[in-house]
């Protein structure tokens, strides 16, 4: 697989990440089993979103001495077109967290640790997609326009089914954890299970966890092939997703507070799917210009909000 990468960068990726999350757990535990505020959400968003910036801008410094100066602007591009995607289409990953919160009744303090265990999930899943997707376009061009149909197909659908919300009654894996799994009724903090009796049985958090997970595998594979249309590289695409998830739990308590005044975001979603789908499909006659994919992801995702703001939600 060709990067622009080298072992030392990666080193420095991975560093990095694991720093934060050390980080992020230390904190995470010093502050116990308390509701996480607008202003501490807001604060942990700045902080993450800098941090991916300063990587960004770390790499761009050093692409420019090690290789040039047009490779270095191409690719500092390529970083933010996907981080921003990326970070977008984390939004409606939220919704449907707050859903599951919801379903279950998990309290605002609980909320934090499922988040954090979710990360630590989505950031192994994405990574082993990413590499499986870069080696099979390596291999098959040809799916490319695979993906940006499945994208289109995506959009679509968001466009004609915006409210819907699943039922996890009828979730084939929720009937399943029924059929094989002692599952109890009640809470024990943030454990997901408990011996009673000598008898172990799975909590309701337990069964967050893994709603959580499938959920991040399927937004994953509508964002990762969005990426790909903007990079093939896969250090650019695993750094862009990996620093975009590290602020989903920030993101999460910031937006879950007035997740009602973005009821039109699903049809921003679907536009930037549906672009991205199309840039995918024309990538062998044209090739959309970075700058032009990070203004037009900008403006539906902009406009949606702003629609949000002023159109009244309907039935």
């Amino acid at each position: 697989m060709h990067t622009i990468a080298t072992p030392a960068l990666w080193f420095v990726f991975g560093l990095i990440v694991v720093i934060a999350l050390v980080i992020d757990f230390v904190v995470l535990r010093a502050g116990g089993t308390h509701k996480v505020a607008f202003k501490e959400a807001a604060l942990w968003s700045v902080a993450w979103i800098a941090l991916a910036m300063l990587f960004n801008l770390g790499l761009w410094y050093w692409l420019g001495g090690h290789v040039s100066a047009e490779v270095a602007n191409e690719t500092a591009l390529q970083f933010l077109a996907g981080y921003l995607v990326e970070k977008a289409l984390a939004v409606d990953n939220i919704f449907v967290f707050l859903l599951i919160f919801s379903r279950f009744g998990v309290s605002a303090e609980l909320q934090k640790h499922a988040l954090m265990i979710g990360i630590l999930g989505a950031i192994v899943m994405r990574a082993i997609l990413i590499f499986v997707g870069a080696a099979l376009i390596q291999r098959y061009h040809w799916i490319l326009y695979f993906f940006g149909a499945f994208l289109i197909y995506t959009g679509i659908q968001m466009v004609r089914a915006p409210n819907d919300e699943g039922d996890f009654e009828s979730n084939p894996l929720m009937r399943w954890m029924r059929g094989h799994l002692r599952l109890s009724k009640e809470y024990s903090g943030a454990k997901l299970s408990v011996v009673k009796d000598g008898v172990r049985w799975y909590t309701p958090m337990f069964m967050v966890i893994v709603l959580l997970a499938v959920t991040d595998v399927i937004f994953a594979v509508d964002s990762i092939p969005a990426i790909f249309a903007i990079t093939e590289d896969p250090f650019v695409v695993l750094t862009s997703n990996v620093f975009a998830v590290l602020g989903l739990r920030a993101l999460f308590f910031l937006i879950a507070g007035m997740a009602d005044r973005f009821h039109l975001l699903n049809y921003g979603l679907a536009g930037v799917l549906v672009f991205i789908g199309l840039k995918m499909l024309i990538a062998d006659v044209w090739k959309v210009p970075i700058g032009l994919s990070l203004g037009m992801v900008a403006l539906l995702i902009g406009a949606s909000l702003v629609a949000s703001r002023f159109l009244p939600r309907t039935d």
